[in-house]
């Protein structure tokens, strides 16, 4: 019996602590598992873990089935937004009051701010990233055909660089008022199309460069932030690359436990990660959307994943396949190593926000 233990503990993943019967099976879940130093980790043990959802199973945040461990000392000590664990009380203290943000000014409020300062919408602003909110009404014969009907861009600083009503190319046959807010009267008044949108948007996402130069390099392109981004830019037509999307729905760490290819809603992301709550009902604003996912974009972008000792880590993105990491004709080589020799090969299958800052 303890040799058996003792077998399972040489070959336990120093990641997320799984234990094997033999290092041959320990190499091949390191194969898939894709752990890495960007992976969201427990402040208490260490463990790492998949998403922020799976981080808050693990320290009881939510859930009936925590470590206990983890989850009694996580009570007294850490952050249950950005889940960071810290050394006593009064440092948590001093944290929190930073950490839990409050909604961003209304619409109205922020626009007589612009107006006494001088501020008008479209501006392209300077450079950084840059986050888009649209509002769809229905189309088509029962109104499921989701059209843009509004349009809000904002930079960095929360600042709006456009915003408009648009008119969508097909008949508007629900409005959705009780959520959007939006009326007949409001699409009616308003001169912009959605080619005028398009082509403000894209004005400021390029930021001066040629459109087909930013396939190849960024330049002066600026990175696009939102939520759902695909199917806000297929409202307004717009064909951005992929490199230069940062989508807070397809980001990994943000992601439901169950499933990778299940999204958190923004409004749960809101809630649980900065603290303030939106989509309550009523009129809803893109602006709101904009602002969330900025806050969310610049919270995960700030996190520091630098091994111990070294000022800047995640320097490289990750490799093309695992393959690169733990070659096949590698396979005996790999049996020799320790549990941490083969962590430290472990690259993560996903580019971290936090090689942007």
């Amino acid at each position: 019996m303890d040799s058996s233990s003792d077998t399972h503990s040489r070959n336990r993943c120093a990641a997320c602590y799984r234990e094997f019967n033999r290092m041959e099976h320990l190499v091949e879940h390191m194969r898939v598992s894709h752990h890495s130093q960007h992976d969201p980790r427990c402040g208490v043990c260490g463990k790492h873990c998949r998403s922020l959802d799976a981080l808050r199973d693990h320290l009881g945040i939510g859930s009936a089935l925590p470590k206990a461990g983890c989850a009694r000392l996580f009570t007294a000590q850490g952050c249950a937004l950005c889940l960071a664990f810290f050394p006593n009380a009064f440092a948590l203290r001093a944290h929190r009051a930073a950490c839990q943000l409050s909604r961003g000014p209304s619409l109205s409020q922020l626009t007589r701010s612009m107006s006494r300062m001088g501020i008008q919408g479209g501006s392209h602003g300077g450079g950084g990233a840059v986050a888009i909110g649209c509002k769809m009404v229905g189309a088509g014969s029962d109104g499921t055909l989701d059209v843009c009907a509004r349009v809000c861009v904002i930079d960095e600083n929360e600042v709006i660089l456009y915003e408009s009503f648009v008119k969508p190319l097909l008949p508007v046959t629900q409005y959705r008022h009780e959520m959007t807010g939006i009326r007949p009267e409001h699409l009616r008044d308003s001169g912009t199309t959605v080619k005028q949108a398009r082509k403000r948007v894209e004005d400021i996402l390029f930021n001066g460069e040629q459109p087909w130069k930013i396939r190849t390099a960024r330049g002066g392109a600026r990175l696009l932030v939102g939520h759902g981004l695909d199917h806000d830019l297929d409202g307004l037509g717009i064909d951005y690359p992929t490199y230069l999307k940062r989508d807070t729905a397809t980001y990994p760490p943000l992601m439901k436990t169950s499933s990778r290819l299940m999204s958190n809603s923004l409004k749960f992301l809101t809630r649980s990660c900065l603290g303030y709550e939106i989509q309550n009902g009523g009129h809803q604003h893109p602006y709101d959307d904009c602002v969330a996912a900025m806050r969310l974009y610049k919270r995960m972008r700030a996190l520091k994943h630098s091994p111990k000792g070294e000022e800047k880590g995640c320097i490289r993105p990750p490799p093309a396949s695992v393959v690169e990491a733990f070659p096949a004709w590698r396979q005996r080589e790999l049996e020799r190593m320790s549990p941490e020799e083969l962590l430290s090969m472990s690259k993560s299958d996903y580019r971290c926000w936090c090689v942007d800052d």
